[in-house]
């Protein structure tokens, strides 16, 4: 009933803003054009039907090697309704990313910093994007598919001294 209630006072504002509605497992999601994520997320934050007043989480998917490559997803909660919903934009180039929510909940400012850092995706408008896990010299980022992996093999009883042998200890 409520997600219903969402698309009916989107679409009467904003007519071309969803293109696509998902449902799964009990959640909406709603795809947004991206250049109107920003006065969409006004609307539900402004209207006394919705309040979406609770901006709970910011974070991307790489679909590598889909096209669009990136996607974000918004995850939104009316704290007065008890309701839930996730907006998701699309991202062709993350060097040209959606228009910062931090206008609209000061909290995006932050979550928007930590898709920066891990996925790099920037945000059109935030001028505080730095590192917040990573040191300020890392090159990269983490979490994007094409980025490479580096690990160190189990120690197991049969094979600790070959491992014991690699390690980096400090010799007298």
């Amino acid at each position: 009933m409520r997600d219903k209630l969402v698309v009916e006072k989107i679409t009467a504002v904003f007519p071309d803003a969803i293109e696509e509605e998902l449902d799964f497992r009990g959640e909406k999601t709603l795809y947004i054009q991206p250049q109107q994520l920003t006065a969409v997320c006004r609307l539900l934050r402004d209207d006394p039907a919705l309040q979406y007043n609770f901006l709970s989480d910011i974070c991307a998917d790489d679909m590598l090697p889909e096209f669009p490559r990136f996607a974000v997803n918004y995850h939104l909660y009316s704290i007065p309704f008890n309701h839930r919903l996730r907006l998701r934009v699309n991202v062709e180039d993350p060097d040209e990313g959606p228009e910062t929510v931090g206008t609209v909940w000061p909290v995006g400012t932050w979550l928007e910093m930590e898709v920066w850092d891990l996925m790099g995706i920037r945000f059109k408008g935030n001028n505080s994007l730095r590192r917040l896990f990573l040191p300020e010299d890392w090159q990269g980022h983490p979490l994007r598919k094409d980025y490479p992996l580096g690990y160190e093999e189990v120690q197991f009883s049969f094979n600790w001294e070959a491992i014991d042998a690699k390690k980096p200890y400090a010799r007298d």
